[in-house]
């Protein structure tokens, strides 16, 4: 089983590298014509969609409201494996992502990334100080950002969360955009963070109703932060029967 793991994961590293060179060159239009952002949304839905094609994957998008697809939202969701992005990709909302500076790393992909994207380095004020601004500057744009609000797989547990970071909080209030939290509730079991070996397990993401911030100030941050943890920490439990406990 083990060694079937490794091979099913080896050629899902192999199909998500040979569809990073399919959707190059597509992907510099929006970067070398930024007025074009809404291409990053529209292409990365088509490299999610093709990859878990490709892996055999079924997926399901839930939204338990209609959202408007001319609207605006900050989409929160948890955080426990590294195929979440791909599977944020499939969001038939058009966004760009908040992430981590490390994937600026990787060769290639890293600089696209960058260019697509927004990153931040967690370890230093300025650059936390800095991407805020640069989502800021994306809202008042009119892009949707998606920010997993745990800053990172920082999760010792899963399907546990970790503490929720300020960020995408404070966007949403100082912008008054409303807040989409999303459950992504069995990636933790798809692809672990260790063994990083893919398994093959249907995909489900929860799409919950926008939350409305209107008239919140940064006082009101604690108290938004809770509700966004508690709606995902309920659908985690509902999702994960035996496993997170109510009396836990």
């Amino acid at each position: 089983m083990q060694l079937l793991k490794k091979v099913y994961t080896a050629y899902g590293m192999l199909i998500f590298g040979l569809l990073f060179v399919v959707f190059f060159i597509p992907l510099l239009i929006p970067i070398f014509f930024p007025k074009q952002f809404k291409l990053v949304g529209v292409f990365n839905r088509w490299w999610a969609r093709s990859l878990y094609f490709l892996l055999g994957i079924p997926w399901k998008l839930e939204y338990k409201t209609k959202l408007d697809p001319k609207k605006q939202y900050i989409f929160a969701p948890n955080h426990f494996s590294f195929i979440d992005i791909p599977t944020m990709g499939l969001n038939t909302h058009n966004t760009i992502f908040v992430g981590k500076s490390e994937m600026e790393s990787v060769p290639v992909f890293g600089w696209m990334y960058k260019h697509l994207h927004i990153t931040v380095d967690r370890t230093k004020l300025r650059s936390m100080y800095a991407t805020l601004m640069k989502s800021l500057k994306a809202l008042d744009e009119g892009k949707s950002l998606t920010i997993f609000i745990e800053g990172g797989i920082y999760t010792k547990q899963p399907p546990f969360m970790a503490r929720l970071k300020d960020g995408a909080f404070r966007a949403a209030i100082e912008k008054q955009i409303p807040i989409v939290p999303v459950t992504i509730p069995h990636n933790w079991i798809l692809l672990p963070v260790e063994p990083m070996l893919l398994t093959w397990i249907p995909t489900k993401i929860i799409f919950h109703e926008p939350v409305d911030v209107t008239g919140m100030t940064l006082d009101d941050m604690s108290t938004l932060k809770e509700k966004v943890y508690n709606i995902i920490d309920v659908e985690l439990r509902k999702e994960n029967p035996g496993i997170l406990k109510d009396e836990d």
